[in-house]
This record gives C-alpha cells, structure tokens and sequence, in this order.
C-alpha cells in the first residue's frame, strides 16, 4: 500500500483471472480458452490489415468499428437487428465494465447470484454499485421468481445481471425464464451475459426487439478461439447503446485497434469454421462427462465448454492439486457452496484422454 493511493484503491478487492502458468507440457484446463485455432479467414484478415510493412498501425482504427457492428447485425439480422443496437468493446468484460456506470448504477441495489461470474461485485466496488446477491437453487439453477424483490407493491432493484449458461456452473436458463423475467422488472435494466451461449443454448438477442430493458453481451473469445484479440460486444435497444457509447466515448474513443476489428469481422462471417468446433467442442464435452461419471464424479448439466463437477469422496483441493503435480490444471473455486467443485474447461480429445488417465490413477480406479 502507498500513501498514495485514493480511498477507491484502498477499498478494491480485485478480480483474480485463471491462472496462466508456465509449465512444461501443460494440460491446461482452467480458464475456459477453445482448443481450436480462430478462422483460417480471420488470420488472413488481420494479416491483410497489415497493409505494406504494417503501415496502416500509423493510422488509427475507426472509433465506431462500423464494419464490426455490420457483421454483427448481419449476423443476428432474423432478429430484427441493425448497427445501431450493437456496442463494441476490448472482450465482454470492457462492454460489462461500461454497463455498470452507464445502466446499473442507480438508487438501488442491483441484483446476480451469488455463484456467478466473480468480476460482477469487484465493477460494483469500482464504481460504487450496490448489489445483493440471490442464491442459487440446491441444484445450483437460476430461479427467476426469486427476483422478485418488492418494494412498496413494485419490483424495487438498480437491474439485475447474470451469465446464461451461469459460469461458473455452467446450467442454462430457458429463453422462456428469462422473458418472464423481462416482464417482471420492465422498469429494471436486464443483462445477460453470454460468453458461452454458442455451447449450447438459444441467444436472448432474440428477444432484444420487444424488451428495450434487455441488453445481451456476447465475446469471441470462446466460441471464435479469439481470447487473445479481446473482442466483445452487446446488442440492446438503441438507447441503451447510446448510454454505452457516451461512457465509452468519455473513457477511450479508441477501444478496438485495425487489427481486432479485421479479425473479429472474418471470424463471424466464418459459418462453417464456427459450427465444426462448437460442435467439437460440444461433443467432447459430453463424452467428457459421462467418463467422468464412470470414475464417481456428480456432474451437474452444462451448455457451456466447460464442466462443473465433484467427486463424492475425494476433497476438490487434493483433487486439483493432483492433476497440476501431473500438469494438468484445472479450476478449483475456495469458495462457500463449491468449494467441492472443480471447473474443467473443455479441451481437445487428447488432453480430455490424458485428464481422465490421470484421474483413474489418482483415484485408484482400474482399467
């Protein structure tokens, strides 16, 4: 600590990313990247946006990346939706980062669960958001009554925010749940974060166009296998996209450079690359669970690239600790309720083989 410091840093406690180690001949597991490479097309794209001798870089990029909103539009354009209704921000978690000054802090307290995606209360902190959270069901589902937070005969909240597939447990909210959600709280903001949704369930974008409180966020760094360009963005009615705009454009006019925009453009105009690694993906996923169930583990049902599971009588940390002295690393959460769980990212075929023959030898478990 330094004298100084402002009160805000004093009073901080910051989000804690996954772990990025440096092991020989690592498995990694922990912190939810694709196997896969991105789109043949989208590194063609950035290398193209290179120009001669990377002479564009002296040019900044377009403030609006106008084409990216296109792309994305065009994308989700069953749905109604134009370049108008979509932001774009450095990953989801800037695009979250703007939504809570510019649509969340008010008055009251906004609501999430309270197992969820960590970094929700360290931006409440940031920006001095209040918040409650609201717990899970004993099987670790999102409960959409338990909501209902009346005030005076009315749905009292500052907004309410949650992944969907909830991370880290990775269960799916119905679009039917999240729109009777919607019609509850009409006079409340509602995000929905949908870094994994590609893994298995149905977009909210879908439902943009008849509720203006909704706003849905997306990344590529899951499904498109572009964590390391950091791309994110959000579809709303116009005028939440106006309020994320007039933060953005107050903090960084600049957020996404030449490169980002190319790629990320190429990457969703990629159909095909898209479908045959989410597939991939999705179908070791499932073979990955049901091993895992054949050596004792719970398994709780997953629409993400990732598996939330424990083992009935084996402790998660010795577990955890297990795998990394083998080099495998997994996620291990030391907190209440799941502090027995392990978080397994989906891998390729190979390293989900060499996560569960270490497993059987941890355990014991014979051939």
């Amino acid at each position: 600590m330094s004298r100084y410091w402002s009160s805000l840093v004093h009073s901080l406690t910051p989000y804690e990313p996954g772990e990025q180690p440096k092991l020989p001949d690592l498995v990694k597991l922990n912190t939810n990247e694709n196997p896969y490479p991105p789109s043949p097309r989208a590194v063609a794209a950035i290398l193209g946006e290179l120009g001669d001798n990377g002479g564009l870089l002296r040019l900044y990029p377009d403030p609006n990346a106008d084409r990216l909103k296109e792309a994305v539009a065009a994308r989700y354009a069953r749905f109604g939706i134009s370049p108008q209704q979509v932001f774009v921000g450095n990953g989801s978690d800037e695009v979250l980062a703007h939504a809570f000054p510019a649509l969340l802090k008010h008055e009251a307290p906004i609501l999430f669960p309270d197992i969820t995606y960590s970094f929700y209360p360290v931006y409440c902190g940031l920006y001095g958001v209040g918040y409650r959270t609201v717990p899970l069901t004993d099987s670790f589902e999102i409960h959409v009554d338990d909501y209902r937070d009346y005030r005076h005969g009315a749905p009292s909240n500052g907004g309410i925010i949650f992944p969907n597939p909830n991370a880290p447990t990775g269960r799916l909210l119905p679009l039917s749940a999240i729109e009777r959600l919607l019609a509850v709280h009409p006079g409340s903001t509602v995000i929905i974060d949908e870094a994994y949704i590609d893994f298995g369930g149905e977009t909210a974008i879908a439902l943009v166009n008849r509720h203006p409180n909704l706003l849905v966020v997306h990344t590529l760094s899951k499904s498109r296998s572009l964590a390391g360009l950091r791309v994110g963005y959000a579809v709303g009615h116009a005028d939440l996209i106006e309020a994320l705009e007039r933060v953005k454009n107050s903090f960084n006019s600049y957020p996404l450079d030449r490169l980002a925009i190319a790629g990320a453009v190429a990457a969703l105009q990629d159909e095909e690359h898209f479908e045959t690694t989410r597939k991939a993906v999705i179908d070791s996923r499932e073979k990955l669970a049901g091993d895992l169930r054949a050596l004792g583990f719970g398994v709780l049902p997953s629409a993400a690239n990732f598996i939330f599971v424990r083992h009935a009588r084996r402790d998660a940390g010795q577990l955890a600790e297990g795998l990394r002295q083998r080099s495998i690393i997994v996620r291990h959460f030391k907190l209440p309720r799941i502090d027995q769980f392990l978080r397994i990212t989906i891998g390729t075929d190979e390293q989900c083989r060499a996560l569960v023959e270490v497993l059987r030898e941890i355990l014991g478990h014979r051939r």
